[in-house]
C-alpha cells in the first residue's frame, strides 16, 4: 500500500511506528478548493486555517505558500507561526480565557484580529491595550444559537456554550460601550462559529442569516467570520460535502441574506481546520499480540490514545486496514486496543479485519485532524514522529520524541 506514491512498509523502516503522515498534496489541494471557490463581487472573502486542528512548523509553511490566513487559539500557536516568518498581521487570535501575559505577546508581536470572547476580556483588553499605547482590531464572537448536531462536546453555539455572547444581552451591550471609548480598540466586526463536523449547510445558512441581520445596526461594513466545522468522511456513516460546494453556497447565502436585509459587509470568513487536514492525514501501528476472550477479539497496537484521544474523548469512529491484506478475507470481528493502562484506550470497536500476526502494519485513515495536536505522553509515551509524503518522497517534519526528552524538565 502506498501514500502519494510512498510505500508504507518503506516508512516503517525508515521512521518507525507509530507514524503520523500526511499527504501534502492532498493538503494544498484542499486548502486551493476553499480559496478557489470563497470568491464574491459584492465583498472580500479570507480563508482562515483553523491551526488548532494540526500546528506544526511545516504546516505553517505550507499554509503561507498557499496564501491563507491563519487562526490561532493559543500563545503556542502562534509563536510556531511566528518561528517560519508567518505575517502576524494574517493572525486571527482566538479564545475565552486569554490571560494578560497572553494578551501581552500577542500585542507586542502585533497580531492581526483578536476574536473577544466575553465582558471580561473587552476590559482586559482596553486596559492593556491603553498600557502598551498599542492599536488592535477586534472581532466579537457571538453565539447565534444556532444548534448543529454533533457531539455535545464540540457543539458550541447553545445558549449556555463557554464560547461568546449573546447579541441582545447585557454584556454585549456593555462591551461596545466600552470598545466606544476605548481609544486603541477597533470594532471590526462578528466571529461566529457552530460546532464541528457539521455535514448540514442549513446550520450554516441560519448563523449567516442571523450575523447579517445584526449588520443592520451598524454604519461601517463589517467583517463576518462564521468559523468552520465542515464535516468529512471517516466512516462510511459520513456524508460530507464537497468542500468546493461548501465554498460557494456560504458565498451564496451571504449575497442573499444582505440582499434581503439591504446591507454591505467588508469580508466574509471562514476557519476550516478538520477539513483541510483529516483526510489527508494517516497513523500507521505494528500490531503486537493479539487475544481471544469470551466475547471479543483484540489486536493490540504499539500506540493508542496518546496517539489519539478521540475514540475515548468523543467516542469518534475511525476505519482501517490491515497493510497488504487490504482485499483478504475480513472475517474476524476485532477491538484495536492500545498498550496504556487504561480499559477505554480503544481507538476501533467491533470492526472486521483479516487474520492479524505480529509484526503486520494496521494503517488507519482520516487522523490527520486532533492526532498529533492532542497527544500526549500520558504513561510516558514518546510522541510519534510526523512525515509529509508528496510524488514519491517522505520528508520528516517532526522528529519522534527521544526518552530524554521526557524527562528533561524535571528536577
Amino acid at each position: 500500500m502506498k501514500i502519494s506514491g510512498v510505500d508504507l512498509k518503506d516508512l516503517k523502516e525508515q521512521y518507525g511506528t507509530p507514524l503520523y503522515i500526511y499527504d501534502a498534496k492532498m493538503l494544498k489541494d484542499n486548502m486551493r478548493l476553499y480559496k478557489n471557490n470563497l470568491v464574491s463581487k459584492e465583498f472580500e472573502t479570507e480563508v482562515l486555517f483553523a491551526s488548532k486542528a494540526f500546528n506544526v512548523k511545516e504546516m505553517v509553511r505550507i499554509v503561507d505558500k498557499e496564501g491563507l490566513s491563519l487562526d490561532c487559539v493559543s500563545v503556542g500557536e502562534f509563536f510556531t507561526a511566528l518561528s517560519v516568518g508567518y505575517d502576524p498581521k494574517k493572525v486571527y487570535f482566538h479564545g475565552n480565557n486569554k490571560t494578560p501575559e497572553d494578551i501581552r505577546f500577542i500585542l507586542e508581536h502585533n497580531v492581526g484580529v483578536i476574536v473577544v470572547d466575553n465582558l471580561m476580556e473587552i476590559v482586559a483588553l482596553d486596559m492593556i491595550t491603553k498600557e502598551m499605547k498599542k492599536p488592535v482590531d477586534i472581532l466579537i464572537r457571538l453565539n447565534v444559537g444556532v444548534s448543529a448536531h454533533t457531539h455535545k462536546f464540540i457543539v458550541t453555539a447553545h445558549v449556555d456554550s463557554k464560547f461568546g455572547v449573546a447579541y441582545d444581552s447585557e454584556d454585549f451591550k456593555t462591551m461596545l460601550e466600552v470598545i466606544e471609548k476605548s481609544e486603541y480598540i477597533n470594532f471590526r466586526g462578528f466571529h461566529s462559529h457552530i460546532g464541528s463536523q457539521i455535514f448540514d449547510l442549513a446550520a450554516f445558512d441560519a448563523a449567516i442569516d442571523k450575523l447579517v441581520s445584526y449588520c443592520k445596526d451598524f454604519k461601517e461594513e463589517l467583517i463576518l467570520n462564521i468559523g468552520g466545522g465542515f464535516g468529512v468522511h471517516y466512516t462510511d456513516e459520513d456524508k460530507p460535502i464537497p468542500f468546493d460546494v461548501v465554498s460557494k453556497n456560504l458565498i451564496e447565502t451571504c449575497e442573499k441574506a444582505l440582499k434581503k436585509n439591504n446591507v454591505k459587509i467588508k469580508k466574509l470568513c471562514i476557519e476550516p481546520g478538520r477539513s483541510i487536514v483529516a483526510e489527508a492525514g494517516y497513523t500507521l501501528y505494528t500490531i503486537g499480540f493479539t487475544k481471544k476472550t469470551p466475547n471479543k477479539e483484540y489486536y493490540f497496537i504499539d500506540g493508542g490514545m496518546t496517539d489519539n484521544i478521540r475514540p475515548a474523548l468523543y467516542q469518534a469512529k475511525y476505519s482501517c486496514d490491515i497493510v497488504g491484506k487490504e482485499n483478504a478475507k475480513k472475517d474476524h470481528l476485532v477491538t484495536i486496543a492500545g498498550k496504556c493502562c487504561e480499559s477505554g484506550d480503544l481507538i476501533i470497536e467491533d470492526y472486521y479485519l483479516p487474520e492479524a500476526k505480529p509484526g503486520d502494519l494496521l494503517i488507519t485513515y482520516t487522523t490527520g485532524a486532533y492526532g498529533y495536536s492532542m497527544s500526549s505522553n500520558y504513561n510516558k509515551a514518546l510522541t510519534p514522529a510526523v512525515v509529509f509524503v508528496e510524488d514519491g518522497k517522505s520528508k520528516l517534519v517532526v522528529r519522534r520524541m527521544r526518552l530524554d526528552e521526557l524527562i528533561e524538565r524535571e528536577e
